[in-house]
C-alpha cells in the first residue's frame, strides 16, 4: 500500500498472492516507503502451524523527509485500524528475508 499525497489516504497499489519474502522485496521500491500487509505460513518450534497477518512498514534509507513523515503519520492509524498486532519495520529492502521473518516472528510463540 501506498499513500496518495493528493487524497491523502492509503490506497492499495499492488496486490500478490503466494509470494515469499524474498520475491516481495523486489517488488517493493528502493527509494519509498511502503506498507505491506503480508500473510505468512509459520511453523513453530513444536510443529504447530499458523498464519499470522504481519504488517511491515518499509522506510528505506534515502526516502524525502516529506514521505518519511507522511507514512510514518499514517502508520499508527493504519495498524489501528486493521487491528494489526504483528508490526515490524525494514529501512532497506534487502532485510526482508523469509529468516528475518521468522526471527521476528518467533518472539510471538
Amino acid at each position: 500500500m501506498k499513500v496518495d499525497k493528493d487524497r491523502q489516504m492509503v490506497v492499495l497499489e499492488e496486490e500478490f498472492q503466494n509470494i515469499p519474502p524474498e520475491e516481495l522485496k523486489t517488488e517493493l521500491p528502493e527509494r519509498q516507503p511502503r506498507f505491506v500487509v503480508y500473510s505468512y505460513k509459520y511453523v513453530h518450534e513444536d510443529g504447530r502451524v499458523s498464519y499470522p497477518l504481519c504488517f511491515i512498514f518499509s522506510s528505506p534509507v534515502g526516502c524525502k523527509p516529506e514521505q518519511q513523515m507522511m507514512y510514518a503519520g499514517s502508520k499508527n492509524r493504519l495498524v489501528q485500524t486493521a487491528e494489526l498486532t504483528k508490526v515490524f519495520e525494514i529501512r532497506t529492502t534487502e532485510d526482508l528475508t523469509e529468516a528475518w521473518l521468522q526471527e521476528k516472528l518467533s518472539f510471538f510463540r
